[in-house]
Formats: C-alpha cells, sequence, structure tokens
C-alpha cells in the first residue's frame, strides 16, 4: 500500500454505488477505505468506538427523523447528517471532526502535572476515584478498569502510569477487540523470523517494548481463552515466549487491563479464566457511570466546553437555566464520552451564545428510556418526581410510546445479562418464557 499523509477515512455503507460517489469525491483530501454496512447501524457505531475509543464517526443517513440523530448521537457518533449532503458541507464536517481528534491527542500527549490525576469532577465518586489512583498508583501490581462504555477507563489508565514511578518509562496500550485473534499473540509478544508466513523478521512484541513501564490492555474481556493462560504466566513469573522461539523471556512491564464486561459473569459462561481474573484484580477500580456524578455534569461540560472554544478560538457558549436544568436531569446514557461530543456540537452551533432548551433538547437522545433511572417499585415519591420532571422537560411527550420503551430496555437488558437464554431472562423479568418471546418479537428483538 502506498503510504500518504492525507488523513484515513472509512466509508461503510451497504449501497456500492454510495461509496463510489463518496469515494470520488473525497479521494483528493482522504485516504479512503470502504466496506458494507451491516443491518445494525447504531451497534456497528458502538463497535467502532470499543475499538478505537478516538475515532470520529459521522453518520449519514437517509433516515433523518430526529430520534435517531439524538441516538446515534448518544452512542457516540460525533454528528448526525440527513441525506442527501451537499459534498463541500460533508468535506467541512470531516475537517472539523480532524481538528477535534488533533486537539485531543495534543491535550492527551501533554504531561500531566505532577501528583495530578488528570480526572476532572468535584463529587464523591470522583474523588474515591482520584483516591484510588493515587493509592494504586505507585505499586506493581496488576490494575483491573471496570466501567460503562465512554466513562473513561482510558483517562484512568493513563492516569495510573503518570502517577507511578514508572511515568518515564514506556506506556504502551492495546485494545484486545481492535485485532485479529490469530495477531494478538505475536502482538503481545513478539514473534522470531519465519514464525508464520509473512513473519519476515523477527519482532518485538508490547510485553518486550513496555520494558518496565506499564501496559494497558483495553477490552481484556475479549481475550482469547487460549491466550488467557499465556497471560496469566506473565503475570506470576514474568515469563513469556515470542511465537516460534523456545528461549523464555521475562518481562517486569505492570499490566492494567479494562473492561466494560461482567468478567465473573464471563466466568460463570466459561468464557474467562477465574484464575486469571483473580490475577488481574489485585486492584480493582470501578469508573461510575456520568449519571452518578451529580453536578460534575455541570464541571465536565465547562471543562469541555472551554477546551474547545480555546481551540476554536472562539467564546464558550452558556446554557439559560431552563437548558442547565434540563442539563443536570439528562442521563447520558453514552457517559463522558457523549457529553464531550455534546460540547464539540455546542461550540460549533452556539459560539458565545446562550443556548436554550428547545437548542439543547435537540443534542440529546431524550426519546430512549433507560432501566437504571427507575426508582423502586414502593418508592412512590421518586416515581412521581422523575415523572414530573420528564414532562417538562420531553417534548411531544406520549405516555404509550415511553410505556414501550421502558419495557424494550428492560427486555435487551434481561437478555443481555443472560446472554441470550429465555428461560433466565425471562425468570429476571418475571414473566414466563412464552410471554418474553411474544415481546421480543413485538420490538423485533434479536
Amino acid at each position: 500500500m502506498v503510504q500518504t499523509n492525507k488523513p484515513s477515512l472509512l466509508i461503510v455503507d451497504d449501497d456500492p454505488l454510495i461509496s463510489d460517489t463518496l469515494t470520488y469525491v473525497l479521494s483528493k483530501d482522504f485516504d479512503i477505505s470502504a466496506a458494507e454496512s451491516r443491518d445494525e447501524g447504531f451497534a456497528l457505531i458502538a463497535d467502532l468506538l470499543s475499538i478505537s475509543p478516538s475515532i470520529k464517526i459521522l453518520v449519514l443517513s437517509g433516515q433523518s427523523d430526529e430520534a435517531n440523530a439524538r441516538h446515534a448521537r448518544a452512542l457516540g457518533a460525533i454528528d448526525f447528517v440527513a441525506k442527501p449532503c451537499e459534498p463541500e458541507r460533508l468535506k467541512s464536517l470531516l475537517f472539523n471532526a480532524l481538528l477535534v481528534q488533533d486537539a485531543e491527542r495534543s491535550a492527551d500527549k501533554a504531561p500531566a502535572p505532577v501528583k495530578d490525576s488528570g480526572i476532572v469532577g468535584d463529587s464523591p465518586a470522583m474523588d474515591k476515584l482520584r483516591e484510588q489512583i493515587k493509592q494504586y498508583a505507585a505499586a506493581p501490581f496488576p490494575v483491573l478498569i471496570e466501567g460503562e462504555s465512554g466513562s473513561g477507563k482510558e483517562r484512568v489508565a493513563s492516569s495510573l502510569h503518570q502517577l507511578s514511578p514508572r511515568s518515564h518509562k514506556p506506556y504502551l496500550a492495546l485494545n484486545c477487540a481492535a485485532i485479529s485473534p490469530t495477531l494478538v499473540e505475536p502482538t503481545l509478544f513478539g514473534y522470531a523470523k519465519g514464525a508464520f508466513t509473512g513473519a519476515t523478521s523477527a519482532r518485538a512484541g508490547y510485553f518486550e517494548e513496555a520494558e518496565n513501564g506499564t501496559l494497558f490492555l483495553d477490552e481484556i474481556g475479549e481475550l482469547p481463552l487460549e491466550l488467557q493462560a499465556k497471560l496469566l504466566r506473565v503475570l506470576e513469573n514474568g515469563e513469556y515466549q515470542r511465537v516460534g522461539e523456545t528461549q523464555p523471556r521475562f518481562s517486569n512491564a505492570r499490566v492494567v487491563t479494562a473492561t466494560n464486561r461482567d468478567l465473573r459473569a464471563e466466568i460463570k459462561a466459561g468464557r474467562f479464566r477465574a484464575d486469571l481474573y483473580h490475577r488481574l484484580s489485585v486492584f480493582s477500580i470501578a469508573v461510575p457511570p456520568l449519571r452518578e456524578m451529580g453536578q460534575d455534569k455541570l464541571t465536565l461540560l465547562n471543562h469541555f466546553r472551554d477546551f474547545y472554544a480555546r481551540e476554536a478560538k472562539s467564546q464558550p457558549f452558556s446554557l439559560d437555566p431552563r437548558a442547565q436544568q434540563m442539563w443536570e436531569d439528562y442521563h447520558f446514557p453514552g457517559n463522558v464520552r457523549e457529553l464531550r461530543n455534546i460540547a464539540i456540537r455546542l461550540t460549533t452551533k452556539y459560539p458565545g451564545m446562550a443556548v436554550n432548551a428547545q437548542q439543547l433538547e435537540a443534542e440529546l437522545d431524550t426519546d430512549q428510556a433507560y432501566p437504571q433511572e427507575i426508582p423502586l417499585a414502593s418508592d412512590s415519591k421518586a416515581l412521581i418526581e422523575l415523572a414530573r420532571k420528564q414532562l417538562q422537560t420531553l417534548a411531544n411527550f406520549n405516555l404509550d410510546v415511553t410505556l414501550r420503551q421502558w419495557e424494550k430496555a428492560y427486555v435487551e437488558a434481561a437478555l443481555n445479562m443472560t446472554h441470550g437464554n429465555l428461560s433466565q431472562a425471562a425468570k429476571l423479568l418475571g414473566i414466563n418464557r412464552t410471554t418474553l418471546y411474544s415481546r421480543m418479537q413485538t420490538y423485533g428483538t434479536e
């Protein structure tokens, strides 16, 4: 492949004509790859971000109703554009996304002040998180970071390294979901010349290159089962072998891992080794979801708003009182990643302006319902308060639609928790299996 200085752009569409047209229009400015789409476009957003959290996703869709736009943004897309879109506008949006990405990379490369975790927020949850990072940073033992997608697990891993005595040593990060399972072993441990087809020279792996620094393994739940024993061996005595070699090598790298899966459930399902889990979780850190961080929603908004306004050389926006209340009440299903993307869009659309509730509502995924917001059924006052807030903040509220959304969310949550086992999911929901199957057909749930 010819190397170019153009930024890389992946076009995903099931219509070859659209892919070819976009390639023709954008190939002058971008190094383009194209792939066919799949049925679940929204799921693709989450999968791409799990592989590369810094990737910028722009959704160009003919299904341009407001609910789809909000949901795509909540999942992590930087923006949603209705088809057809003028080529110059599309280029402008793509170049803006590149500017945002460059600004974030520059900020990430900037050294953090000594004794500063780089974690923003003043809530008790954030105070606890910072305290855990400082407490565990100096130790040589593994740390397991658990949390929802978009909650900031990568930032926690980076902070553990920056505050450790290893901060002047290498910090390497590998997303276990980002590469083919057949390449995980040579990537981690290296390989000898001729070890496999294409191995024209020997190469060091991440454990060797990390030396006495830190190796961050993201999405550790995706590590193939057959490699988990080899990782356990390194954690126990530092010993590993390059693929194609018999001579043992040793690594003193500190291993930090992260996952958005419930590894205990993965152990029960036979997909993750219990002994590896216990070894990885000598220390464990739970990154709280944004919905549990109270006033930190505003603190983070101000942080990102000021940062992107400086980068854009524009005046920061503000929220009027009703918009601010809407912001505080919003559930942020996409966590800090979603908040950051909203701040980017508001900075672009309303520089130096006071954003009102109607303008803000267009950026929020208020059409979706999330089970974690429901209080206990016995707490009628909390239920009434939740209903009052939703009636105040949601435009065009419809009770039937809302109830269907709640029900669909619970069905999907139960199926996710039980890995698709209908009997177990029905038991969790307190209904019989036949009723659950009927509800799944109604909502088109796979």
